[in-house]
């Protein structure tokens, strides 16, 4: 289920924990309101803080190292293959839509619906989303709903720093002297509005696209997608409405054959 933590990545994973740790003990070092908590003895707010880093780095190497959905062998995807039996397929009229299993030329096996072989993970992807080069894995099918866990978490814990790196900005006479006594926040402050900026873009992204049932790489490349470039611009034939898109993306778990879900769409327009 998990990868191995000393494989490829390792660098990166490496450098965003020693980066959110120095970040937290760098907001504990100056005079932030999160220092002057802890020397008052009022703890909560620390130990609240500290507990969200430590979730969003558990999380971090939780869908970095997790099996996104890679495809492995044509023996696992026999119970995912098209679905249909020929009884559904004589009520399917002929259409634009029809297709055939395809075999993906990289590694050579049979590639269920939404799935695509990523370069770097050398894989097929199951409901492939895209391969992320901050955690160094591709986010799929088993892993998409951990990833978007993890933004919301990065994301409160983000801006929650800027403003106890705010918070310990103190005033001087000259700008030279302000800069000298501040240097260090304000970078920090930079840098964490800049991830801030960043991961909420993200997030909103995600959230938008998860509200239609569609991937990033859906969306981005829709028009060389065989299952989508028929459609016309605004025809999703996963879409099931914004409610329901949310309730099956974060509340049912297991695999969904889409194959089912793309016919079923057809057919409906009998």
């Amino acid at each position: 289920m998990f990868k191995n933590v000393f494989g490829s990545g390792f660098l990166v994973r490496t450098a965003h924990v020693i980066l959110t740790w120095v970040v937290t003990l760098i907001l504990f070092l100056y005079d932030t309101d999160l220092r002057k908590q802890e020397e008052t003895g009022q703890l909560i707010q620390p130990v609240v803080f500290v507990f969200l880093v430590l979730v969003s780095v558990l999380l971090y190497f939780a869908v970095s190292l997790m099996d996104p959905g890679f495809i492995l062998s044509d023996n696992s995807n026999l119970q995912f293959t098209l679905g249909v039996t020929e009884e559904q397929q004589d009520m399917i009229p002929p259409s634009t839509k029809s297709l055939r299993q395809r075999r993906c030329g990289h590694c050579l096996l049979q590639q269920p619906m939404r799935s695509k072989h990523c370069q770097a993970c050398q894989h097929c992807v199951r409901r492939y989303d895209h391969h992320c080069p901050w955690i160094e894995n591709c986010v799929g099918e088993r892993n998409h709903r951990w990833f978007v866990l993890y933004l919301a978490v990065q994301l409160l814990v983000l801006l929650w720093g800027m403003h106890i790196a705010w918070t310990g900005w103190s005033h001087a006479h000259s700008w030279q002297l302000w800069l000298r006594t501040n240097g260090v926040l304000l970078a920090v402050t930079v840098l964490l509005a800049l991830l801030s900026l960043i991961v909420l873009l993200l997030l909103g992204s995600h959230f938008y696209l998860i509200s239609l049932n569609i991937t990033t790489w859906e969306f981005m490349s829709r028009h060389r997608i065989s299952y989508l470039k028929h459609c016309g611009a605004d025809e999703n034939p996963f879409d099931r409405g914004t409610l329901q898109n949310l309730w099956s993306f974060f509340c049912l778990w297991g695999t969904v054959v889409w194959e089912q879900v793309y016919f079923r769409e057809e057919s409906d327009q009998v």
